[in-house]
């Protein structure tokens, strides 16, 4: 077994993804009730006594929703940077210390033989963090809830074999929806989430020959469809000379309530 992951839920009413090598396995944000979680990796044959870890990119709901009790009951280490354990204090309950790792924004730590770096990205949380996973000469890149791609995102990504980026919304539906306008206001600045538009433009940066896929990732259910996601990304591809073949079309589709499939990382 090479990299591999799987979303097992994405969007505003959960996240959670795993991330495996052959001697490891490590759990990204556990934003669904531990039922929710344990059905839904049960779909991908994995259960809880099986992960080495969970990482924690920031202390909103949809993030950490079921992170203390899901990380009681199968007795797992957390590792967040102190900022974010500050934050989550008073919404995870009593967790040992002994499970309580500190991994501050850029550090790395290797589970088993896969290196996990943290970088840091820009949201309206105490320190939010994107996650990279780098195992013999593969790497998987994790980058949602974003307000932007800064520079510093893009070289951290640009190099990635396999890309999850967030694809939050479609503008003109924000901005025709039912959400106050200062809601709108948050998810369209720079420390809220990556319109179809923008995720589109960070990908002309971001496309490398190295590239094999993209999953769109974090879409709003109120305010964005997949399909519409995935032309939108497309039509701006296209207008700046990427074209793919259909068989080797990069965009792939992530769900909020279903997990993607198995993906290894190296597959073409």
């Amino acid at each position: 077994m090479g990299l591999r992951f799987t979303v097992l839920a994405s969007g505003s009413t959960g996240n959670a993804t795993i991330v495996q090598c052959d001697s490891a396995t490590v759990l990204v944000d556990v934003g669904l009730s531990t039922k929710k979680m344990e059905e839904l990796m049960r779909e991908r044959g994995v259960a809880g006594h099986h992960l080495d870890a969970i990482l924690v990119t920031h202390e909103h709901s949809d993030h950490i929703k079921g992170l203390g009790a899901f990380a009681r009951k199968f007795n797992l280490p957390i590792y967040a940077n102190q900022a974010t354990w500050e934050a989550l204090e008073r919404h995870v309950g009593q967790i040992a210390a002994e499970k309580r790792v500190v991994i501050e924004t850029g550090e790395s730590v290797t589970f088993g033989s896969m290196k996990t770096t943290s970088y840091a990205i820009s949201h309206d949380a105490a320190e939010p963090v994107g996650y990279t996973f780098d195992y013999e000469g593969e790497k998987l890149g994790l980058a949602t809830d974003l307000g932007y791609v800064s520079d510093k995102v893009r070289l951290v990504l640009e190099d990635s074999d396999v890309l999850v980026l967030e694809s939050n919304h479609d503008v003109d539906m924000l901005r025709m929806g039912r959400y106050p306008w200062n809601i709108k206001r948050r998810i369209l600045s720079d420390l809220g989430h990556l319109s179809n538009e923008a995720a589109g433009e960070a990908l002309c940066q971001l496309l490398t020959d190295r590239t094999k896929r993209v999953y769109l990732a974090h879409l709003s259910l109120d305010h964005n469809l997949m399909d519409l996601a995935k032309l939108t990304v497309n039509n701006i591809l296209e207008s700046n000379g990427f074209f793919f073949r259909k068989d080797e079309y990069p965009l792939r589709e992530t769900y909020h309530n279903k997990p993607t499939p198995w993906d290894e990382v190296k597959r073409r």
